[in-house]
């Protein structure tokens, strides 16, 4: 079968190529925006890529038509072809219908902790020789891919509520059938998809309703909104996890290591190199969800001690000068002020800057921008990259004393960044995209400020 995927190097659709093509299909796709690391993950298998959406692409007449969310009406492409009546589908439900049917699904959803917990949970996974299939919004360090497809019962899918295509507004997650889910916490964002908080609780409900009685719900025992979405139409058993009720963490050493309890008693001890709360919340998480599924606790552990991380979550792209550059995908002002809270707990007092690019539509209309001060506040030094707007970053941060240097020219920051720096700096750089290759850009700069 020959399936050609619009809209195929966001993560998600990359994902879906991937499996396709272990199926045994034969993949095409096109895109306007490539770049890495799904760009280099599809090069590598081999799969053929046509930059833009034109028309012309109807010659290559594939069995299928499998269109990603990013992909409008008006897509010269999609009106071809819906004008000539084609055989299409999203995403998600070619998923479900080639991959997920008579599989054990776990799926993680939440506002934020998706890919990291998904990455988390399929590791404990594989660690333990369940070998699982899964499709992660992210590339796991572990892996070293984001998506693919095994004999295994076992499928982990990243849980997104981004909607799933032009043609279809509801979840992709609905489409996922879950027997294991995870809601690691609910926030508003998407502000392109949904109008306010409750819309995204009436999608959460949605996939609450579909968990079979003989399945499990993991759940952030600290999020209220959580908590008011599992008093609806819940017919699932409940295992909670970051209050005593059911998971807990002890506190972590100078190490980031933990013990880890079950409603109370000791369960055994996570020695790994994460930092942050949030990412023991996402291992705790990945714990329960891999125990349902037949992962004794002390195996899960053991797996989490080696677990490696993700890619362009705190990834370190380099060091020069003695200043260290990390790449994280943190858009949303929640992900944002944990990110900053993990360094700060691991490095001390050393100097933090935080370089962050408003990219995601919820960021880019202003929504939630009062809460983007306070995110900031472990940040020494912040850089913000003021591109298609529709907020004043100076009278933002002016009103709230929080000083912040902005400009419409990365180069600009860049050269700030680096005459700023010295050795024993963080970096962090924080995008939903390619943040224009400012990570190169930088490391670059260091190194001739450094020579002259």
């Amino acid at each position: 079968m020959h399936i050609h995927i619009l809209g195929i190097c966001g993560t998600f659709m990359g994902g879906i190529a991937a499996i396709a093509r272990q199926a045994g299909c034969r993949v095409t796709g096109c895109d306007a925006n490539v770049y890495p690391p799904m760009s280099e993950q599809l090069n590598a298998l081999g799969i053929e890529l046509i930059e833009g959406y034109g028309e012309d692409q109807l010659a290559l007449k594939p069995d299928l038509w499998v269109i990603g969310n990013a992909i409008t009406r008006g897509n010269p492409l999609a009106e071809a072809i819906l004008d000539s009546g084609q055989r299409y589908q999203s995403g998600p439900e070619w998923l479900k219908e080639n991959v997920l049917f008579n599989k054990w699904v776990l799926a993680v959803a939440g506002t934020h902790g998706k890919t990291t917990t998904s990455s988390m949970l399929a590791w404990a996974l594989e660690h333990s020789g369940r070998a699982p299939g899964f499709l992660i919004g992210g590339i796991p360090t572990d892996f070293a891919i984001s998506a693919r497809l095994t004999p295994s019962s076992l499928f982990v899918i990243e849980g997104d509520e981004y909607d799933t295509a032009f043609f279809d507004k509801r979840s992709k997650f609905v489409h996922y059938r879950p027997r294991t889910a995870i809601l690691n916490n609910i926030e508003f964002d998407h502000a392109d998809i949904f109008a306010n908080l409750a819309e995204i609780e009436r999608q959460f409900r949605h996939l609450v309703r579909i968990i079979p009685r003989s399945g499990l719900i993991v759940s952030n025992g600290l999020d209220p909104v959580v908590k008011r979405v599992l008093t609806q139409d819940c017919w699932t058993p409940i295992e909670e996890f970051g209050s005593s009720a059911g998971w807990a963490a002890g506190p972590p050493d100078n190490e980031g290591h933990f013990d880890v309890l079950w409603r109370g008693e000791p369960v055994g001890r996570v020695r790994w190199t994460l930092a942050g709360e949030h990412n023991r919340m996402n291992g705790l998480a990945a714990i329960a969800a891999a125990r349902h599924a037949g992962v004794e606790p002390d195996a899960a552990l053991e797996a989490l001690s080696s677990f490696k991380g993700v890619r362009r979550r705190m990834e370190i792209r380099g060091t020069a000068r003695g200043v260290t550059v990390y790449d994280d995908f943190a858009h949303h002002p929640t992900a944002i002020r944990v990110t900053l809270e993990g360094l700060r707990a691991k490095v001390g007092s050393a100097r933090i800057f935080a370089v962050l690019e408003p990219r995601s539509n919820t960021m880019r209309v202003g929504r939630m921008k009062e809460a983007l001060p306070a995110s900031l506040a472990q940040a020494d030094r912040a850089y913000l990259y003021a591109v298609r707007l529709g907020w004043d970053p100076a009278q933002l941060f002016h009103a709230t004393g929080r000083q912040v240097e902005w400009s419409t020219s990365i180069d600009a920051l860049v050269q700030a960044i680096a005459q700023e720096a010295r050795a024993g700096d963080h970096v962090v750089v924080m995008s939903n995209g390619g943040f224009g290759g400012i990570h190169a850009k930088l490391l670059s700069a260091l190194r001739i400020e450094g020579g002259r």
